[in-house]
């Protein structure tokens, strides 16, 4: 696998978040390069092009049919349920490739997740609960638990998880802008609740646009993707991947990656800056961090064996395009170990075109050891399995 160039990402960058008094990451000045618009053109897939995966992995297309296909969850019998996150978006049911739809007429949904016999689903305005009979894999009318309404606006992924013991709920809040100091505390958060959604905390906050929440398997650590800021120059700021401690902050808006102060606010909030912490993996600028996934398969080589993968989106504010891709980090002892590597690529056509294919978004491993690989832009779902010896 070929290692990704990140000019942003050197080996110091891999730390531990409790260690916040290494902040000493190098990175690009700020307005080093100008801020651009460039966004990527939806194309039908080239006759002669295809996806690429490392030697004795296939990939073939799932599932398609779909709008906005976004997260994937598995049911309590291994049964696979997806979000449609439009306006009026709906959360299908899928079994042997044969989808119904299970709830309909959500606003922009994308977090799931099951507590005791309900599925949880969070919209951009609201999480509410189902009774979710696993025999029949139906879901009864819909209970809100947290009201969301006056967060319409802005970025409207909520991710959404439980710790093991299934005592607190978590919920992630985007920012409503790109950069902004007047914005509600709950946004640009993970947000902290009892399952019928009361108890709220804030759990950790200055975390811009969290798309990616999910334990570490067999701990309570919470891991998050994150999407950072823009208009500070091509290699500004970092994406992250990162577990999160309580009450950490992570330096939105005032600093990036620790205490690399933002200009546009420099000297406003000194105390916020110094204390901010430095993420565990810095990965590229405007890469669109998504989902991820934690391997624990055993279909797949020994090497990606609790390892995480992570969805690229893709650039759009780049003048070379970047992102667009799955890639795979290594493990060791519970953080990364290396820095992330090729895994799934070929959606973008070049750096220097608009033109790409599909978007990838979420990431779900299969009972089988399998993965499968949402894609926005490609309105359809991949599944990489593994054929080699």
């Amino acid at each position: 696998m070929r290692l990704i160039l990140i000019a942003c990402l050197i080996p110091s960058a891999i730390i531990a978040a409790e260690d916040n008094s290494r902040k000493n990451v190098a990175l690009p000045a700020p307005f080093a390069t100008p801020s651009v618009r460039n966004g990527p053109t939806i194309i039908p897939q080239p006759a002669d092009v295809h996806l690429k995966v490392p030697p004795g992995f296939v990939v073939e297309e799932y599932l398609s049919g779909f709008e906005r296909p976004r997260l994937m969850i598995l049911g309590p019998s291994k049964e696979l349920l997806l979000v449609d996150s439009t306006p009026m978006g709906t959360v299908w049911l899928i079994q042997a490739k044969d989808k119904k739809k299970l709830i309909e007429g959500l606003d922009r949904p994308y977090g799931m997740a099951f507590w005791k016999d309900y599925l949880y689903v969070a919209e951009a305005t609201s999480v509410k609960r189902y009774k979710y009979d696993a025999k029949a894999m139906t879901a009864g009318p819909g209970e809100e638990v947290v009201s969301l309404k006056q967060f319409a606006k802005g970025i409207s992924t909520r991710a959404l998880a439980f710790d093991r013991k299934g005592e607190k709920m978590y919920v992630s809040v985007s920012a409503e802008m790109d950069i902004d100091t007047g914005e509600d505390p709950m946004r640009a958060a993970v947000n902290r609740y009892n399952p019928d959604g009361t108890g709220h905390e804030i759990y950790a906050s200055g975390t811009r646009n969290i798309i990616g929440m999910h334990l570490y398997p067999g701990t309570d650590t919470i891991w998050i993707g994150v999407e950072e800021r823009d208009a500070l120059g091509d290699d500004l700021v970092p994406d992250y991947f990162t577990h999160i401690q309580q009450g950490g902050f992570y330096g939105w808006p005032y600093a990036y990656i620790g205490n690399h102060e933002d200009p546009r606010y420099k000297g406003t909030h000194p105390e916020l800056v110094a204390k901010a912490l430095v993420p565990d993996l810095p990965v590229g600028s405007h890469v669109s961090m998504m989902d991820f996934a934690f391997y624990t398969g055993k279909e797949f080589p020994k090497q990606y064996r609790g390892g995480a993968f992570l969805a690229w989106h893709g650039s759009f504010n780049r003048s070379k395009r970047q992102g667009y891709e799955i890639a795979f980090v290594p493990f060791a002892k519970g953080k990364p170990s290396g820095p992330p590597r090729d895994f799934l690529t070929g959606w973008m056509t070049s750096p220097d075109s608009t033109d790409v294919w599909g978007r990838p978004v979420a990431i779900l491993e299969l009972p089988d050891g399998s993965l499968l690989v949402s894609d926005d832009g490609g309105k359809k779902v991949w599944r990489i399995s593994y054929k080699g010896k």
